[in-house]
């Protein structure tokens, strides 16, 4: 196709290539430089949330020029970090942002995740019941890559939802009917962790103590579990401390209260903001209880330092939102332009590629049927000349034959007897009528004689009708051509019955039943 076109729109087209394909490989080496921080990020957030931070931070600004398709795990990955630092503002904000490039990106599994988190923080947070928004788009997602543990936690979850309003014994119902899936994933026995966390306290709350505590023991075999983080189990087993420390101190058991509270001291950094402040309150009642005024006023100050603290933090970070929120939006615009104008780009490059390869087609169209013609001719060309030849070679030996007729002739005149003369003008006629006829039967069947002047006919007599010899095909072209039947059989030096005979052959052969041999001719040929 290249050669169809002039040499300086060759290297230009060449050129461009190069260059295309050089910019395709300077950004996928720098994509894949920090798609490896993503990696690096996610080997670590387990163990150390700083470190994964470090890793995710590190790739510049703007991101989405340096881990295009990664973006969505990007912001997972930061959902993490934000929510050990108990950061929750940030947390719900980058949540937001994973779920809008996981469904950019395809990447189901992070979408479902992020619109779980965005339904806790939207219900168990704010108490908005149009949450349930989000675990309806989960459960699609997760059907649409088809991840059945994403399933069963949306059912975990909505038995969470009727823990936090209070509704124990419905909660415990909908974990009992799938507790033994729960048991059974154990690959990510978290299930199962969380199942028996939420028994645990439902059995509290509503004073079923025994079965509590029967649950808080199938709790504690999962501490050492290598598929759940410290943190999570750290954090369930200070709420249910801090949830036994509340039931015993309805029943004014102040050392079980403290009993209790101090077991969950142990864990305080890994409380959530509703665990600490419950932590602080009970702290500080059960010592007004016990007369210690002192103790209870500074467990009081660190619960509205702690308040304070959360306030002013929740503002930071509303504030850090906003600005991200907008950077986000002009990232994305950016994106959808950078988009938009490659799209014309493949466009303009596939039109221009359509119309080489349809100027390409016509030019390929036209010098073929050129070259047939050409093939054609050539094939005519040689036909006649072999033909030609022939006839000089006929035509050569007629003119010696009479040279030598007329030198016959000349030597007869000289005979000046007559009866001599006369016996040498009947062997002259007889010779005559002899040599004649011979040389007619020497003329290759006239066939290759008359094939000369017209030789589409013969051509296509030959293919339509290749059971007729040469001697009929001879015989029909005559006809063809306008001669009668005496006509022909002088011609051809035999007699009209003979040639009557060979027509009625012909017939015959080629299927004539309705219209004449010559009728026949004239309409196919």
């Amino acid at each position: 196709m290249l050669k169809s076109l002039n040499y300086k729109t060759q290297v230009l087209l060449l050129l461009y290539f190069v260059l295309f394909g050089i910019s395709i490989n300077a950004q996928n080496q720098d994509s894949n430089a920090y798609i490896r921080f993503i990696d690096s990020a996610d080997n670590h957030i387990d163990e150390d949330s700083k470190k994964a931070l470090l890793f995710l931070d590190s790739i510049p600004d703007p991101i989405e020029n340096h881990i295009s398709g990664r973006l969505a795990e990007y912001y997972a990955l930061k959902v993490l970090v934000h929510d050990d630092f108990k950061e929750y503002s940030k947390m719900n904000h980058c949540n937001i942002l994973a779920l809008r490039y996981a469904e950019k990106e395809k990447n189901y599994k992070i979408a479902g995740q992020a619109c779980l988190d965005l339904f806790s923080d939207d219900y168990f947070v704010n108490r908005d019941t149009t949450a349930y928004k989000y675990l309806d788009k989960a459960a699609r997602y997760y059907e649409m890559c088809n991840y059945t543990n994403g399933l069963l936690e949306i059912k975990q979850m909505r038995a969470y939802a009727k823990f936090l309003d209070g509704e124990y014994e419905d909660c415990n119902a909908m974990l009992l009917k799938h507790l033994e899936e729960y048991k059974s994933i154990k690959e990510d026995a978290y299930f199962y962790l969380f199942a028996t966390y939420m028994l645990t306290s439902n059995y509290i709350y509503i004073d079923r103590l025994n079965e509590a505590h029967k649950n808080f023991k199938a709790f504690k075999t999962l501490k050492n579990d290598t598929t759940i983080t410290a943190y999570n189990y750290a954090s369930f087993e200070a709420a249910i401390n801090t949830c036994f420390a509340d039931v015993y101190f309805t029943k004014k058991r102040t050392d079980s209260v403290f009993y209790y509270l101090k077991k969950a001291s142990k864990q305080r950094e890994y409380m959530g903001e509703d665990a600490i402040v419950d932590y602080y309150e009970l702290y500080a009642n059960a010592y007004k209880d016990t007369g210690k005024l002192d103790n209870s006023k500074a467990y009081l100050d660190s619960l509205m330092a702690f308040e304070r603290k959360i306030y002013k933090n929740n503002l930071d970070a509303s504030y850090q939102i906003n600005d991200s929120l907008l950077q986000a939006e002009r990232d994305l615009q950016e994106i959808n332009e950078s988009q938009f104008f490659n799209m014309l780009i493949i466009l303009a490059l596939f039109g221009v590629l359509i119309l080489i390869s349809t100027l390409y087609v016509l030019f390929y169209r036209k010098n073929k049927w050129a070259l047939n013609n050409l093939s054609n001719q050539a094939e005519n060309f040689s036909y006649l000349k072999s033909n030609n030849e022939k006839l000089a070679v006929k035509v050569h030996g007629l003119e010696d034959y009479i040279s030598q007729l007329k030198k016959e002739v000349k030597s007869i005149a000289t005979i000046d007897d007559a009866p001599n003369q006369r016996e040498s003008i009947k062997a002259f006629y007889k010779n005559l009528h002899y040599n004649s006829s011979t040389l007619l039967d020497k003329a290759e069947n006239h066939f290759e004689i008359v094939n000369d002047l017209n030789i589409s006919f013969f051509k296509k007599i030959q293919d339509t009708y290749p059971q007729l010899n040469n001697s009929e095909i001879i015989i029909c072209y005559y006809i063809f051509i306008g001669f009668k039947n005496k006509e022909i059989s002088v011609f051809l030096n035999t007699t009209i019955r003979a040639i009557e005979s060979k027509r009625y052959r012909i017939t015959k052969k080629i299927n004539l039943d309705t219209i004449t041999l010559l009728q026949h001719l004239k309409k196919t040929f």
